[in-house]
């Protein structure tokens, strides 16, 4: 996405510093000391206009949200779009729990040190459909370990494209990277919109459009992965206990 850039752009930003972070490199190891308390970090990477990140701050006051884009035109857009939205839903149009940062994923070691993030959220990712530029698309396996480190130990991705290619060639580069996933949704809207998650600006209007949506989440952080390794052999155990119990009904019915 190239955008024009628009006069007075500039001045708009830096009147923000409570919303906006232009040089998020200075606060690395130091975000919790930006929003004053100790709460998760989330963070969505490539932002666009800012729906989904303000909706997810308003929505949960008790976690830190960071939406980061390289364009300062939409880092505008969305902190026009946040103040709006916490104005008409909390009465007050600042923003507490909420960062617009510029910047991109290249630079997250130099922005983040390692565990300083709880989950990133990659929407509609640009696909780079061309093989060569594979190296490009967020969900590339050098992407991937950048997340690694950043992220703690109940760290997540969570990760929604409109693009079948990239979300084929997401599911091998997760699965070469060993990392495991869950919630993995060909057609997320298929049956009804799913009201527990936030959607996107592309989103609304691609499912508008009829088109599926293709969502995976990967667990990443040591005690995450564990709960989720926990909570599948407790679900294979039942599952056996149940076969065992048919099995044993019919040999019932039999006699």
């Amino acid at each position: 996405m190239r955008l024009r850039t628009k006069k007075n752009t500039r001045v708009g930003l830096e009147s923000q510093p409570d919303l906006i972070v232009l040089e998020p490199k200075k606060l690395k190891g130091r975000w919790r000391e930006l929003f004053g308390n100790d709460r998760p970090i989330h963070i969505e990477i490539g932002m666009g206009k800012g729906q989904f990140i303000s909706r997810w701050s308003a929505n949960n006051p008790d976690v830190n949200y960071l939406g980061m884009d390289m364009y300062d035109e939409l880092l505008l857009i969305g902190s026009e779009k946040a103040r709006k939205l916490w104005k008409e839903e909390k009465g007050s149009d600042e923003v507490p729990n909420l960062y617009l940062v510029r910047g991109n994923a290249e630079q997250l070691e130099e922005m983040f040190e390692d565990g300083e993030l709880e989950r990133i959220y990659l929407n509609f990712s640009d696909p780079w459909p061309k093989s060569k530029h594979a190296k490009r698309r967020l969900t590339h396996p050098r992407f991937l370990e950048k997340y690694k480190r950043a992220l703690n130990e109940k760290g997540e991705i969570h990760f929604k494209t409109d693009s079948l290619s990239l979300f084929e060639f997401s599911l091998n580069s997760f699965s070469d990277s060993r990392l495991q996933m869950r919630n993995i949704s060909l057609h997320l809207h298929r049956n009804e919109l799913r009201d527990d998650l936030v959607m996107t600006e592309y989103e609304t209007k691609f499912v508008g459009q009829g088109m599926p949506i293709y969502r995976l989440e990967a667990v990443v952080g040591s005690e995450v992965v564990r709960e989720h390794r926990e909570r599948v052999e407790a679900e294979v155990q039942a599952s056996i206990a149940r076969a065992a119990k048919r099995a044993a009904d019919g040999r019932e019915d039999a006699d």
